[in-house]
């Protein structure tokens, strides 16, 4: 049977009055062109939709448009003509035409596309970004999980991410100042205290010496298999940056992590702020600035971490990968820059613009008919994507829930989960995913790393999430006694009650939590989500209706998401 997501959903991501009419005033220097590469690729607009078996594409007929006198053809041709294939360009068209025309209307219109194919994979349109995923009509669905056998084997993962090192760090330094980054030098204002030694909880990042000794930490007191480590190395300085910076960051943290970690394999991915600009990853057909420089790095990097090295050719071509870290178990690290609303190339093509989705379908079919689990990681969490690919990418999630059997995410800084639930039948949950607290102070967080608890090492393995416990270092203290103080924050299971961290056990925790938006275990919820920075007193009823929507929104703009909270 097929599934089609119903796009008539305010989903797609709403952006400011102002933003639509700088959009609108690049649309009226580029229409003509587009006009006049439209006439001079005729016959390829009038082709029939069709499937490409080989990557699953459909080709989309383009409507016809005049070509129009406009004194700005010769200049734009000229200097658009270099830059962007014809096939961006239309893209971009069609994008800009859908939803900023006529009233600057935020939701995108629908024009769904009926395909038949004989592959159980996704068919999903590149411009329209409408999917119909075809599920295998004998594959059944998964079994209700039980508890672990006791006894069973188990391994150890150890999360790291956002570690944010600033190496122009300086305590006692100005912790309270204009620009975004602060305890960068300068001296406090009167009546404001300087920067702590060890961090700071305002608006500063963490210095080397406090990311050297808790990873050490976490080194010497934790029995770790191998570690998720999920992107964001450099500082928040993002207004002065340079690659040379981005790449001494990437340079020093790694060699730190391998040595901290000798012996062990570090499956990564890449953070939005790697680039330089932070947060702006050029498409593959931007022909005069690539982002070569930085995935060639990684790859290096990455596979000295433990990475094989079969994995370069996908790093090295777009900062992702697949690889297999036990018999039964694969990896799939993706770069989820290429879904972030923060990276503005993405007006150019914002549904797929890598074929990651293509690519991850295909490696998770493959996971299918070889009878493997597989992990995602990721930096960016998916809720926080534009709306054409995180809603494929539910819709992927829905289609391989029963091979699926842990997400992992980072970015926010803080400790959540979201739930992803049955796209037909939304109580029912059928995958989590993690987002792992950071090892920055910025802003106003303890640092912290999590660690899993996985169920595995034995013939049938689930590889589902067990437990996790969360490390987290009490800032305040140890800049007052001027010694490290490691706190074993919480134990998920012990913490919320809570049998064991299946979707449906998460899933009813949020019942409980829906039915006492305003008790204690809604305020330790609040607590663990700030590191400890904060108590549940400092959130009230709208912010703890606020975040329980966070926890069940897998899809980005969904307006129904959280209609089961009471208000």
């Amino acid at each position: 049977m097929a599934f089609d997501i119903n796009k008539n959903h305010n989903h797609h991501f709403c952006l400011s009055r102002k933003r639509c009419f700088l959009i609108l005033l690049l649309c009226n220097s580029i229409i003509a062109y587009i006009y006049y590469i439209h006439g001079q690729n005729q016959s390829k607009k009038t082709e029939n939709n069709a499937i490409n078996p080989q990557n699953m594409h459909v080709n989309v007929k383009q409507k016809q448009y005049p070509i129009e006198a406009n004194q700005a053809i010769n200049f734009i041709r000229s200097t658009l003509e270099n830059e962007y294939d014809h096939d961006d360009l239309i893209s971009f068209y069609n994008f800009v035409q859908q939803e900023f025309s006529l009233g600057l209307r935020c939701a995108r219109k629908t024009k769904k596309i009926e395909t038949t194919t004989q592959y159980n994979y996704t068919i999903y349109e590149q411009i329209n970004d409408n999917i119909t995923t075809t599920r295998n009509e004998n594959l059944e669905r998964p079994i209700p999980l039980t508890s672990q056998i006791p006894g069973s084997p188990a391994f150890t993962v150890l999360h790291l991410s956002d570690i944010h090192v600033d190496f122009a760090y300086t305590p006692g330094s100005q912790g309270d100042c204009s620009q975004p980054l602060c305890c960068r030098g300068g001296q406090p204002a009167p009546g404001h205290t300087g920067a702590g030694f060890w961090g700071d909880l305002r608006n500063c990042d963490i210095p080397y010496w406090t990311a050297e000794i808790m990873l050490q930490y976490a080194s010497e007191l934790e029995k770790i298999d191998f570690i998720y480590y999920t992107g964001d190395l450099p500082p928040h300085n993002v207004w002065n940056q340079s690659r040379e910076q981005q790449l001494y960051s990437l340079k020093t943290i790694n060699e730190l992590l391998g040595k901290t970690f000798p012996n062990k394999t570090f499956y990564s991915a890449v953070g939005n702020h790697e680039a330089a600009p932070c947060n702006l990853f050029p498409t593959p057909n931007v022909r005069s600035d690539n982002i070569s420089w930085l995935y060639e790095v990684l790859a290096d990097n990455w596979i000295k971490l433990g990475l094989p090295e079969d994995t370069r050719e996908t790093i090295e071509r777009g900062g992702f990968y697949t690889t297999v870290i036990r018999p039964g178990l694969r990896l799939i690290s993706l770069n989820m820059n290429y879904c972030s609303w923060e990276n503005f190339w993405l007006f150019i093509n914002s549904t797929d613009p890598l074929d990651q989705l293509q690519w991850m379908i295909q490696w998770l079919q493959y996971a299918e008919d070889h009878e493997e689990k597989v992990h995602i990681i990721g930096h960016v969490p998916p809720k926080q994507c534009l709306a054409s690919f995180s809603w494929n990418f539910n819709k992927i999630v829905n289609r391989y829930e029963n091979i699926i059997t842990g997400q992992f995410y980072a970015h926010t800084h803080n400790d959540e989960f979201v739930i992803n639930y049955d796209e037909i039948d939304q109580q029912r949950p059928i995958s989590m995913a993690y987002i792992t607290p950071s090892l920055t102070t910025f802003s106003n967080l303890n640092p912290g790393y999590r660690v899993y608890r996985i169920d595995g090492n034995y013939p049938g393995s689930s590889y589902w999430v067990l437990d996790h416990r969360t490390v987290i270092m009490n800032l305040t203290a140890t800049n007052i006694y001027n010694r490290t103080i490691f706190i074993d924050e919480y134990d998920a299971r012990d913490a919320y009650d809570m049998e064991n961290l299946f979707p449906n056990d998460w899933h009813n925790l949020i019942e409980r939590l829906k039915n006492n938006i305003d008790g204690p275990l809604m305020g330790l919820v609040y607590q663990y989500y700030t590191k400890s920075y904060a108590n549940g007193n400092q959130c009230d009823h709208s912010c703890r209706r606020g975040l329980l929507c966070d926890f069940i929104t897998s899809r980005s703009e969904d307006p129904h998401a959280c209609d089961s909270i009471p208000n």
